[in-house]
């Protein structure tokens, strides 16, 4: 029997990628492995996972905040905690190995396993590392990566190109190109823009919509999918009832992402790790809108990431409202240019993530 703790957690871009390597192990070892997650209580992981069917344990840990509270005063304390109990789980499970996916809970875990000599592998979604996986590194056994460059942050001999793990189906081609257009109400003969913003939304986007809907009469020039987020759906909903335009899906979520993907001729987006990877698998020009409001602004780097290689373009969030929607009507003007877009991100894509992770695995679990 194979036993192994995946941690991870905080937001869906550290818990999914993790549950995808724990699907790929039960591809793997079927019943010969046994696999328990470890996040922070009171993070989301601690619904998503067991709805998933995976058992969970919850460590007291927590991050300190941006604005002065006083919790902050207790994080410490937390961190101690964590340790303690992570080494309490750790000796009860006797995992194989131990892997982390970022968020909270994993610095705790990586570390107290490399202390009690258990194999740890880090994977790292983002093209900018943080600074608890920069120190993890050192007794890591395998670094995980999804950019090219990550020598900059992590011992060269221990990194590996695995990509992100993802969840579902995604490529090119998944669904007929007819029915995605059905489904939203859309036609053959105007493009298509996906605008996406997470499952709560982006104020930005949003406004970046509210704002060109505004100047048209009634009439997009094109056919938009816009996602507005849970977070704003009924604002958005408010809005578009008092200036109703033709050719707009709006919804809070979007069921059928393979169908969305399918339909777009252009995607404005977002540059989360998992994001970045979807769209690097099913191919779409891309027009990344990074937010600034994350750690170490690794958003932009992600996405500049690509801008580089030709393979996106990015308008910075600042600038979006205004600029976003003129840049992608221009983009779609220009077949070629959308052509070779296409063709640079989807050759950043790599399907097998999940298996070459276990496969890394492998190599120190006996």
């Amino acid at each position: 029997m194979k036993r192994i703790i995946l941690s991870g957690g905080g937001t869906g871009g550290h818990i999914y990628p993790a549950v995808a390597v724990a699907e790929a192990l039960k591809r793997r070892y079927g019943s010969e492995v046994e696999i328990l997650f470890v996040g922070a209580e009171g993070k989301m992981e601690m619904e998503k996972v067991p709805a998933l069917g995976y058992d969970i344990v919850g460590l007291p840990i927590l991050g300190i905040q941006r604005k002065f509270t006083w919790k902050n005063l207790t994080v410490p304390f937390r961190l101690i905690g964590s340790v303690l109990k992570a080494r309490k789980v750790i000796r009860s499970f006797r995992p194989d190995a131990v892997v982390g996916f970022g968020g909270y809970a994993s610095g705790p875990v990586l570390w107290t396993a490399q202390q009690m000599g258990v194999p740890t592998v880090i994977q790292e979604q983002n093209s900018f590392a943080g600074v608890a996986n920069k120190i993890l590194s050192r007794k890591a056994k395998r670094i995980c990566v999804a950019y090219e460059g990550m020598e900059r942050f992590f011992p060269a001999e221990k990194i590996v190109m695995t990509g992100n793990p993802l969840r579902g189906t995604f490529g090119r081609g998944s669904v007929e190109r007819s029915k995605a257009l059905e489904h939203y109400g859309f036609n053959t003969e105007l493009p298509v823009v996906l605008v996406v913003g997470g499952s709560l939304g982006t104020r930005t986007l949003n406004n970046m919509m509210k704002s060109w809907v505004a100047t048209l009469d009634g009439e997009a020039p094109v056919q938009v999918i816009w996602q507005t987020g849970k977070f704003y759906e009924r604002e958005m909903r408010e809005f578009l009832a008092k200036h109703p335009t033709s050719h707009i899906w709006q919804g809070a979520f979007i069921e059928r992402m393979d169908y969305a993907y399918e339909a777009a001729d252009l995607v404005i987006s977002r540059s989360g790790a998992c994001t970045v990877s979807e769209l690097c698998l099913v191919g779409k020009p891309t027009l990344f809108v990074p937010s600034p409001n994350v750690a170490e602004d690794h958003q932009t780097k992600n996405a500049m990431a690509l801008v580089e290689k030709g393979a996106a373009v990015m308008v910075r969030d600042s600038e979006a409202v205004e600029q976003a929607i003129p840049k992608a009507l221009e983009l779609l003007a220009k077949p070629e240019q959308l052509q070779t877009l296409s063709r640079n991100i989807e050759g950043l894509a790599i399907a097998d993530s999940a298996e070459r992770i276990v496969a890394e695995i492998e190599k120190f679990i006996g």
